[in-house]
């Protein structure tokens, strides 16, 4: 489908994966050890809304465009409070003429002793990238394919925290490469936290995609799923999924706190749907 971030930066799917990789962030933050996260389809880590590509689709106005304008219950508001933090320090003026991608969201979020790993495959975007972080000694940008870092960067040395797998959709087989790269980076590192993006657009392919993940033999896979209309006889883009593996104990919860809200605000068609699905529980299937 195509889902190269600079076309997409800010609309409802980016809202959703980025308030729930806050979560995940803040969660990582209740200890005082250091932890790293590794994003492997890292973009170029912000993006001008009024570029020849935002402007284009012009998305972002029903995502974060919808989201800063909401009043938001206090529940709501402090939930997403590490998340819109990091956008408003991407607009320091006020307004959202910037949006941050996932790099630049973690590194807002990160304290003194936690790192980032940022890669990018492309050669153009990951200068940019490396350039957005020039001088930035917990932040390392390679130039990599990310489904090699799955295997070449884990575990990293710090022992704790999240590998964030968000790739562009370019290429058919995605599915099939989000779900073996998670088996072959589970194996290297079963106790790390995962978290896998999706979209929501060919249903056959996510239908399989999700059993697939649940005949891995992988335990704590948690599959988040966000839709802002219901589905029509002809595919398109109407949701966003993340995969969450070794998610915390705290973020079922939060979901049932979050998603209703966000469903209200980024609805585009009649009623938003969303589900947290168990894939697998506390173990692996016999």
């Amino acid at each position: 489908m195509n889902y190269r971030h600079a076309y997409h930066a800010g609309n409802f799917a980016d809202v959703v994966k980025h308030a729930v990789l806050a979560r995940l962030v803040e969660y990582l933050k209740r200890k005082d050890k250091a932890f790293r996260v590794i994003d492997t389809h890292a973009g170029i880590g912000l993006y001008d809304l009024g570029s020849e590509e935002a402007q284009k689709t012009g998305e972002w106005h029903d995502g974060i465009g919808r989201l800063v304008e909401a009043r938001l219950p206090a529940d709501v508001e402090n939930l997403l409070a590490p998340y819109l933090d990091a956008v408003r320090a991407s607009n320091p003026d006020g307004g959202i003429e910037r949006y941050p991608g996932s790099p630049l969201i973690v590194r807002h979020l990160l304290r003194k002793q936690d790192r980032l790993s940022a890669i990018e495959l492309h050669p153009a975007d990951a200068r940019t990238l490396a350039a957005l972080f020039d001088g930035d000694f917990q932040t390392r940008v390679t130039e990599l394919d990310g489904w090699l870092a799955l295997g070449a960067h884990l575990p990293p040395k710090e022992k704790r925290g999240l590998v964030l797998v968000d790739p562009p959709f370019e290429k058919e087989g995605e599915f099939a490469r989000l779900a073996d790269g998670l088996k072959r980076a589970h194996r290297r590192w079963p106790g790390g936290m995962f978290a896998l993006w999706y979209p929501i657009k060919d249903r056959k392919a996510v239908a399989a995609f999700r059993a697939a993940l649940a005949d891995a033999g992988i335990a704590k896979i948690l599959d988040i799923a966000f839709e802002i209309r219901p589905p029509s006889p002809e595919p398109r883009f109407d949701g966003t999924g993340m995969v969450v593996v070794n998610p915390p104990y705290a973020l079922e919860a939060e979901l049932r706190v979050l998603m209703p809200v966000l469903g209200k605000i980024l609805v585009q068609d009649g009623t938003a749907r969303w589900s947290a699905e168990w894939l697998a529980g506390e173990a692996p299937a016999a």
